[in-house]
């Protein structure tokens, strides 16, 4: 299913689907969710958070004029694999904001030394920033997003049962799941063609 202005809820209807859509976002998420050590967290996105990522945002900004409904769309939709790739929101986290300030100086182009890695196949690097850029002279944004490309080889021997790893190879940061958990691996399979 893909989301288009049509598939989306009005206001009213999503009011009452709400509460059930929160529960299977939330349960998702959990399985959705790596750590790459203490500080960098990945959300694997899918369908159904980005369609409640939209969902959201138009019942927050109680958005119902069509302009306003496509600028949500075009602003999301993108960040829903489209059936060859894993697309991840990455989060940089420190508690301290002193501390936060400081690395994101120094983690500058994180982004792209994220990676994925499919038993027996060459690690892949993230593809980030697609929509704009996230960093600048003096730090990078603690927020990116990132696109994985698959070949069908790859894709082929995930769904055979193959383990899955992530991780970030950064001078100032590394950390590493050298195989996600089974359950984590087979939500993200449903995301491939």
């Amino acid at each position: 299913m893909t989301i288009t202005r049509e598939s989306l809820m009005t206001l009213e209807a999503y009011a009452k689907a709400r509460p059930a859509m929160r529960a299977e976002v939330m349960a998702q998420k959990k399985l959705r969710r790596v750590f790459l050590g203490e500080n960098v967290m990945l959300m694997f996105e899918n369908e159904l958070l980005i369609r409640y990522q939209v969902q959201e945002m138009l019942r927050v900004e109680k958005i119902f004029e069509e302009d306003g409904i496509a600028h949500e769309l075009e602003s999301y939709v993108p960040l829903t694999p489209d059936g060859g790739n894993f697309k991840a929101t990455m989060q940089i986290e420190y508690a301290d904001e002193a501390e936060r300030r400081r690395m994101l100086g120094l983690l500058k182009g994180i982004e792209d030394r994220v990676w994925i890695q499919i038993a027996g196949c060459d690690k892949v690097f993230a593809i980030a920033d697609e929509d704009l850029v996230r960093e600048n002279e003096q730090k990078t944004s603690a927020v990116h997003f990132l696109r994985f490309e698959l070949e069908s080889g790859m894709v082929a021997k995930l769904k055979s049962g193959v383990a899955l790893g992530v991780g970030v190879e950064h001078p100032e940061y590394r950390a590493q799941v050298s195989a996600l958990a089974a359950d984590v691996v087979a939500s993200l399979v449903t995301d491939l063609h």
